[in-house]
């Protein structure tokens, strides 16, 4: 028996890979024009980084982490999110003032495997590091915007709040838990074993949304510099032309967050997990991990969820299919399909002993645009082009096939 990939696991190939490689080479291509640098960091990091940034209490940390012990006694996790290392790796280089960066790669959370919502998942993301302005947390959400805006995806909309500063949330948490027990016969076991520990989580839980609907909202508790810096972020986002929705209950479930969160949604993707992306301003990481304070504010997107919901796009295929007509000229063929891809065209030939109808046919199924054909006329300078579209054909000067294939 052939072994199965691991559940919660997917194998991405062509065709299906398209829309991946075209999300992911459009968040490069956007996240550079905003002035991030590719940042890489390890997939496995000590336990502690998480335990101590993401939140010993929350459920990736309970739950949901791929945990292990290495040969040398050392507790190692396969990261369940990016932030913390790129937080982790900025305070160890030495990096002093404004760090910019994106990120892309698996990320691994051991939860029950659903559409949307993997054991091995992919994310990309950008860390805003070391500036305290809400302009920061405008440009980050307007990052996350623009790439599901290229992706095709419409109808989206950010769902924004603030859960204030750390000394708010104490005073918030305070008031949360107090309303909670007092309904504590209402709400479900997982969110009465959590109304001590993380009680934030309790607002996100679909079971318990009719009890909680008139719990007290983080958004009625933060100290008058929070709330400032909120308007701050909604008049950039007014400014930007980007939707948003107040949204008062939402928080995230990492214990670095303070201030700004967020998340994109849409009304063309409809799932149980629903959020396409989302992030917030974790001000309080660096501290947690034993660095400097160091401002900071950053989005990380869900590139399995986005790609269920782009429109599906026909495969690409090669800009330029070169056929055989006379078998003697196979390493002329070959040396024009090298010369093709040295111009930056996707070039390919068939490597069988078919006849040129054949050929033809092989181009087709690839879905080349263009075909030309290496027969006799090579002698004399020239290949013979056929555009697949419509069947027309033309003598093309062998040197002049690159330019030509790119302007048509």
């Amino acid at each position: 028996m052939i072994p199965q990939a691991p559940k919660g696991t997917d194998d991405i190939l062509p065709p299906a890979s398209e829309g991946w490689r075209r999300l992911l080479r459009g968040f490069e291509d956007l996240a550079v024009r905003y002035g991030y640098g590719f940042t890489m960091t390890p997939l496995f990091e000590a336990t502690e980084l998480f335990s101590r940034g993401v939140g010993v209490e929350t459920e990736v940390v309970e739950k949901q982490m791929y945990t292990f012990e290495d040969k040398g006694g050392r507790s190692i996790t396969l990261r369940p999110e990016a932030t913390a290392s790129v937080v982790r790796a900025y305070l160890g280089s030495g990096t002093q003032g404004v760090f910019k960066g994106y990120y892309a790669g698996p990320m691994f959370r051991y939860e029950q495997p659903q559409s949307g919502r993997r054991r091995q998942f992919y994310q990309v993301g950008v860390e805003y590091l070391a500036e305290p302005s809400p302009d920061a947390d405008v440009e980050v959400i307007e990052v996350g915007y623009r790439l599901l805006q290229q992706a095709g995806i419409t109808e989206v909309t950010v769902r924004l709040n603030s859960i204030g500063d750390p000394a708010d949330r104490a005073a918030y948490r305070e008031a949360l838990v107090a309303f909670l027990k007092d309904r504590a016969d209402l709400l479900s076991d997982e969110a009465r074993s959590r109304m001590s520990s993380n009680p934030l989580r309790v607002l996100d839980s679909k079971a318990d949304a009719s009890v909680v609907a008139d719990a007290p909202a983080p958004l009625d508790a933060i100290c008058e510099a929070a709330a400032a810096h909120f308007a701050g972020v909604v008049a950039g986002l007014q400014r930007r032309g980007i939707p948003y929705e107040i949204s008062p209950r939402l928080v995230r479930g990492l214990d670095y967050y303070n201030r700004t969160v967020f998340e994109y949604v849409s009304a063309a993707y409809t799932a149980a997990q629903e959020a396409l992306g989302g992030g917030g301003r974790y001000d309080p990481l660096a501290e947690m991990l034993g660095g400097p304070p160091v401002a900071a504010v950053g989005l990380a997107m869900g590139v399995d969820r986005i790609v269920l919901a782009m429109p599906k796009f026909p495969p690409g295929g090669p800009d330029v299919f070169v056929a055989v007509a006379d078998p003697a000229r196979r390493e002329d063929a070959i040396g024009l399909v090298a010369a093709l891809r040295d111009a930056g065209l996707w070039s390919e030939m068939d490597l069988g002993d078919r006849s040129l109808k054949a050929q033809f046919k092989v181009a087709g199924r690839r879905g080349s645009r263009l075909v030309a054909v290496v027969g006799d006329e090579w002698s004399e300078g020239l290949v013979t082009v056929r555009r697949m579209s419509d069947g027309e054909e033309r003598p093309v000067a062998i040197e002049e096939v690159a330019s030509w294939a790119t302007n048509r």
